[in-house]
């Protein structure tokens, strides 16, 4: 109790108003669990550590097996206090999924990772505080469709660093932009720069801030939206998602194509060939 007398009198405050504060920051219960699964490769193992230190308020769990019984997920959230999940699934070493879930009551969304680059690939000059608070960017296309407003409400329930999380802090140096570009959702993390970049000093009052790219870059492609967490009724589903799968499977086929014309186009050459043969000539055993 002395402690909330020195800090009101300190902030010149009542001792009320700071036990209502710390209540508030006490409310706070915006906690993300992240897990993957196994099989995952090194650049999407990369790119949910990059996560992970973007999202001061996420918790880091080692690997989970769920394609039998993903209900497990939920079980972990609890223990962990979590009230958000980031499942990262890898299939066949080459394609990952990203189950987006309010657990445990939903509801749930399923991505399709594509086009990843880690910050550590990218190599940017773009930097930020670890543990600062982002400022979420949304395309304007977010509000022309109601599955898209869900999304936009989940993207700002997980990815808004709340304030007063743990290990955050009370700063906005970055910038998350979320982006719909061909019916996928582009992510990009920037840097706010407020100094003069050929100074180095601090900004005229008129001028605007600038943005440096820090990473790192992946696209969502949706594929359904679940009311429940991580499976139950569907809210919607991606009319134009064409699973990876399909897309590897018509392109051996389109080579199988170009190889059983080449094929046939020769058995034609040869039955052409026995079918004309060439006139013997009546000069070759001359100078034998």
């Amino acid at each position: 109790m002395a402690t909330l007398y020195k800090t009101a009198k300190s902030e010149y405050q009542d001792v009320d108003d700071v036990l209502e504060e710390r209540e508030k920051r006490s409310d706070i219960k915006q906690r993300i669990l992240m897990v993957a699964s196994r099989g995952v490769t090194f650049r999407q193992r990369h790119l949910m550590n990059d996560l992970e230190i973007l999202l001061p308020h996420s918790k880091k769990e080692s690997k989970v097996e769920a394609k039998q019984d993903i209900d497990i997920l939920n079980e972990l959230a609890e223990i962990q206090n979590c009230n958000n999940v980031f499942y990262f699934e890898a299939r066949k070493h080459q394609d990952l999924y990203l189950w987006i879930a309010r657990a445990p009551s939903g509801p749930s969304v399923k991505f399709h990772v594509q086009n990843i680059h880690t910050m550590d690939e990218l190599k940017m000059t773009g930097n930020c505080l670890r543990g600062s608070r982002p400022v979420l960017s949304f395309d304007s296309n977010f509000d022309s469709e109601p599955h898209l407003q869900l999304l936009k409400e989940i993207f700002t329930q997980t990815f808004g660093v709340p304030k007063g999380a743990r290990k955050s802090k009370p700063f906005f140096d970055h910038v998350f932009t979320f982006s719909i570009v061909d019916g996928r959702i582009w992510f990009r993390n920037f840097q706010i720069v407020e100094k003069d970049a050929q100074t180095g000093g601090d900004m005229a009052k008129n001028a605007k801030p600038t943005l440096i790219e820090i990473g790192p870059r992946f696209v969502l492609n949706t594929i359904r939206i679940f009311e429940g967490s991580f499976g139950g009724p569907t809210l919607y589903e991606n009319p134009r998602y064409i699973s990876p799968n399909v897309v590897r499977a018509a392109v051996r086929s389109q080579k199988a194509t170009k190889y059983a014309s080449r094929v046939a186009d020769t058995q034609d050459r040869e039955a052409r060939v026995r079918a004309n043969p060439l006139p013997s000539d009546p000069l070759k055993d001359v100078f034998e």
